[in-house]
């Protein structure tokens, strides 16, 4: 999370110029369901919100409670909101002033909920790219849970902020096969319609058999036509072929026939067209449970989305691990991290 002070993500917020009819129409703000904690927050005052701020962070220290108060419990076009008032009454940017204020973690959690969703994604992607190694998960769970309007708007945004496309940022740092199906990803060419061809989907079915477990070796081509390009109601009608021939559930096959990036990034299609509610429940756990916590994934999950479906995720969450999600943040967080992360959670 250390890319979160340089002056790249200073930059991406304060060009977001957007005017409040642009962010009404903004093609991601359409992707903002009603099953979000977070929702608009009633008798919303922007500049009253941004003295607020402001006076959390005068004088010595910080006061992080008033900070999470504001920032959890606005919508993301309330936040824009507010970064507008910030800016007319006091003359800075409000994200350079939290950033020296704030730090770490909750640095990054409070950051990232002022970005606009194709901003922070593809910011987080930026970031995934940097320097020796790439985190691939960020990748993947970025590109795998995207529909085609949400990732139009990050290569647009990522092309504008950058200076370079997101194809070949993402060409240059990943090889091979796992290369061919996030770039085939980012083409933003799925079908997302919701006509199911049965007999097409009894043939891509086969194809996928023949293409892995029927032989020696494994023709991921194949895999590749059929789960990036097909919509998601065929798509289910295709795994459900595949069960029949096989006798396989296709999550199954995946892990047989592939390993690393590539294995990783077949299952999280697969999971996203089953459900994302259930993709990111799963990704919630792997990030807290055993020794230490992976908080790049965390933030990025509880940030991402807060305002879309993280009522289902917490419902998914519950009923796969018997356990809240509240409760296993609580239990793997600290400090006022933990405070806006339950924020963004919702009560239990």
């Amino acid at each position: 999370m250390a890319g979160y002070v340089d002056g790249s993500l200073q930059k991406t917020l304060s060009s977001e110029q957007i005017s409040r009819s642009e962010l009404h129409s903004h093609p991601t703000m359409a992707a903002i369901g009603n099953r979000g904690t977070v929702t608009e927050a009633s008798g919303f005052d922007a500049a009253a919100d941004a003295q607020k701020l402001r006076g959390a962070m005068k004088g010595a220290g910080t006061d992080e409670a008033a900070v999470i108060d504001v920032l959890a419990h606005r919508t993301i076009a309330q936040r824009q909101r507010i970064k507008e008032a910030y800016k007319q009454t006091v003359g800075k940017e409000l994200a350079d002033e939290l950033s020296s204020e704030l730090s770490g973690n909750f640095k990054a959690v409070v950051l990232g909920l002022l970005m606009l969703p194709p901003v922070y994604d593809a910011y987080e992607l930026k970031s995934a790219m940097k320097g020796a190694g790439t985190e691939e998960a960020c990748l993947i769970d970025i590109l795998a849970s995207r529909t085609n309007a949400e990732i139009n708007a990050i290569n647009a945004i990522y092309k504008k902020e950058y200076g370079k496309t997101l194809e070949d940022a993402v060409s240059g740092d990943t090889s091979g096969m796992f290369k061919r199906v996030l770039v085939s990803l980012l083409t933003a060419g799925r079908d997302e319609g919701d006509k199911v061809d049965d007999a097409q989907a009894v043939q891509d079915a086969k194809d996928i058999y023949e293409a892995g477990e029927a032989r020696w070796g494994t023709d991921e081509v194949k895999f590749l036509t059929v789960l990036c390009v097909r919509n998601r109601k065929h798509l289910l009608k295709v795994f459900d072929e595949y069960q029949k021939i096989s006798g396989k559930d296709i999550e199954e096959s995946i892990k047989r026939e592939m390993s690393g990036c590539l294995e990783d990034v077949f299952l999280a299609i697969v999971k996203c067209m089953k459900s994302k509610p259930a993709f990111f429940a799963e990704r919630l756990y792997r990030s807290m449970k055993g020794l230490g916590t992976t908080d790049s994934v965390l933030i990025r999950i509880m940030v991402s989305r807060a305002e879309i479906d993280m009522l289902d995720i917490k419902a998914e969450f519950q009923k796969m691990y018997k356990k809240s999600l509240h409760s296993f943040i609580k239990g793997d967080t600290s400090g006022d991290y933990r405070k806006i992360l339950l924020e963004l959670c919702g009560s239990e």
